[in-house]
């Protein structure tokens, strides 16, 4: 792949954006929902209204716990690339995987902002509204 001019990486397409029709792009962001359900959510602390998900429990353990939670957060971004998401969009979904991820690195204050944060969930939201705004989905 060659980049000429001085665009770069301004007219990169990602592999595979674009490939999806209205009715597999609502069940990509179906299955992009329930994951970040999955990671963000997924567990409530009995007799109270408190959620967590697999995120905050891998970042429990100490270093590599938190590469693994933001690596689930990096398929997330994969997906919302494949489905050919603006950059604009696509840089604020970084952007809150990477503050999660650096904020949740900080001992047991970090644990505690990726429980109320919820990256993934907050993407998933950022999607749907680009497609409801946009009519894609």
């Amino acid at each position: 792949m060659a980049f000429s001019g001085t665009s770069g990486f301004a007219s990169y397409q990602f592999p595979g954006a674009g490939r999806y029709d209205a009715r597999s792009r609502r069940a990509a962001i179906d299955r992009l929902e329930m994951l970040a359900t999955l990671f963000d959510t997924a567990i409530v602390v009995p007799g109270t209204n408190l959620r967590f998900g697999v995120e905050a429990l891998l970042r429990l353990v100490p270093g590599i716990g938190d590469v693994a939670a933001s690596a689930l957060s990096v398929y997330l971004l994969y997906e919302a690339s494949r489905l050919g998401v603006p950059r604009l969009l696509f840089v604020r979904m970084v952007a809150n995987v990477v503050l999660e991820g650096a904020v949740g690195a900080v001992p047991l204050a970090g644990d505690a902002f990726d429980v109320f944060f919820r990256a993934n969930r907050r993407n998933v939201a950022l999607l749907r509204r680009h497609f409801a705004r946009t009519g894609y989905a």
